[in-house]
């Protein structure tokens, strides 16, 4: 596929880094020719340097023949009208764009449309961050959670910890304990290596566990490998930003919170815009403002400010202080490792959740949801099964004879309403959603060659 991503910054990097090794031709455009040619240095690619928007400089990226541009400049305008330029002179049949202006994303379903702004896809970095943090707090414990075919079904990691019924024990015992609820382990990270999970295998005390299973199982699953956390109550947010007012917007109903804004005149707004939060005109690297809003009795401290260093320092006082879980916004994504599981509990990158919404319109065949994980070196993937077994790869096989190339397995197939945890008899049936773990992204051609229709495929 031939990609043109404009925009060399973190995003547009990371995107490179992502789609530069799976068969396809990408060029990447930045008015920043220091950061082209670090791209360049690293990775097997194009550069031109230029505007992202101006028809010459598209033409010269080779958009006269691309299948898809990627807009994810700094600016929304730029992106927007690059994509304007992609439709009109260049008929560029997929146009992705961010768009992180909450005033463009409140009238996009008027907007962004083939007769007034050309926008086929457009990604919003704050809203998917909140999402995801979002979903972190409603389940106490957890490093990640996904889901799929419109929340059935989730994909969640956790870690081990001494007191988890299941640690010392074989997977295989996972069934006795829960009879009734069926899960499965799709891969086990141990001191940062991957390991392909079969009955036998012993679940050790640190170990990083991805399971999946029906949405309302995650709980009673969490319970096997780890003490259940209470659910999170008192909430503290430091950064008033998209971040911060999106989170304070969704939890404020059903969550005490208290926001901590630098600005006054972002704080006003904040208290006028929010209905339940309590707002603070401070800075939330105060240890005596922390104390004097007990900071000892906050469950969660978010740290969602733009600035990585500030986010940090106030979510590592925080901790010391007495709150019980940090978690942490991280533009650096080389920060993310380093930081995470000390005291800080939680690291969130953007990047990451931006690039999964990016991969889901990348990937080929019918592929509907894409997770990037483990900072982009495997994948979770939501693929729908099509034709029949005269034409399909994966139709009409059992699960157990599907020939996944090494490192990726089926958790889950969701048909219709119904949730089947996968085991190696099950019959994969046409419109199947297929829930597929993929430890090594560099076999994601492969996955995505299984779920494209053949009419020579016997």
């Amino acid at each position: 596929m031939k990609i043109i991503i404009l925009g060399a910054g973190q995003v547009g990097a990371t995107l490179a880094e992502n789609l530069v090794g799976e068969e396809n031709d990408i060029t990447v455009v930045d008015i920043n020719a220091e950061k082209l040619r670090a791209l360049q240095d690293k990775f097997d690619l194009q550069v031109v340097h230029g505007h992202s928007a101006h028809p010459d400089i598209l033409k010269k990226a080779g958009a006269e023949d691309a299948d898809m541009i990627i807009a994810v400049t700094n600016s929304d305008e730029v992106n927007i009208v690059a994509c304007q330029v992609a439709y009109s002179i260049f008929n560029t049949p997929t146009k992705v764009a961010r768009i992180r202006t909450n005033q463009y994303i409140k009238y996009r379903d008027k907007l962004f449309n083939k007769d007034d702004l050309p926008v086929d896809h457009f990604i919003a970095p704050e809203t998917l961050v909140t999402d995801y943090i979002r979903r972190l707090i409603d389940y106490p414990g957890a490093l990640q959670v996904v889901e799929f075919a419109g929340g059935k079904v989730s994909l969640v990691a956790v870690k081990a910890y001494y007191g988890g019924l299941l640690v010392g024990h074989a997977l295989s015992t996972l069934k006795e304990h829960m009879p009734h609820i069926d899960a499965r382990v799709a891969t086990i990270y141990r001191r940062g290596h991957a390991i392909k999970p079969i009955g036998t295998t012993i679940i050790e005390a640190d170990d990083e566990v991805f399971f999946v299973a029906a949405t309302k199982h995650i709980r009673a699953v969490m319970s096997e490998l780890q003490k259940l956390e209470n659910s999170y109550r008192r909430i503290m947010i430091a950064g008033g930003g998209n971040v911060g007012y999106g989170l304070a917007k969704a939890l404020e109903k059903t969550h005490s919170v208290k926001l901590i804004e630098r600005s006054k005149e972002r704080a006003e707004y904040l208290s006028s815009a929010l209905e339940n939060t309590v707002v603070y005109a401070g800075d939330a690297s105060d240890p005596e403002l922390l104390q004097e809003e007990s900071i000892d009795e906050v469950d969660v401290f978010l740290a969602v400010t733009n600035d990585d260093e500030a986010n940090i320092m106030s979510a590592m006082l925080a901790k010391r202080m007495g709150a019980q879980k940090t978690m942490v916004l991280i533009k650096r994504s080389a920060y993310v490792d380093l930081l995470q599981g000390g005291e800080i509990d939680i690291a969130v990158s953007p990047q990451q959740a931006t690039i999964s919404a990016l991969l889901t319109h990348v990937r080929r065949g019918d592929i509907v949801n894409v997770y990037s994980l483990r900072r982009g070196a495997a994948e979770a993937i939501e693929a729908i099964a099509h034709g029949d077994s005269t034409t399909s790869k994966v139709v009409g096989q059992t699960i157990g004879k599907v020939k996944l190339p090494p490192g990726c397995t089926i958790g889950a197939i969701v048909r219709g309403e119904e949730v089947l945890i996968a085991h190696d008899n099950i019959v994969i049936a046409t419109d199947d959603h297929v829930i597929l773990f993929l430890v090594d992204k560099k076999h994601i051609g492969e996955v995505e060659r299984l779920f494209q229709v053949s009419a020579f495929f016997l």
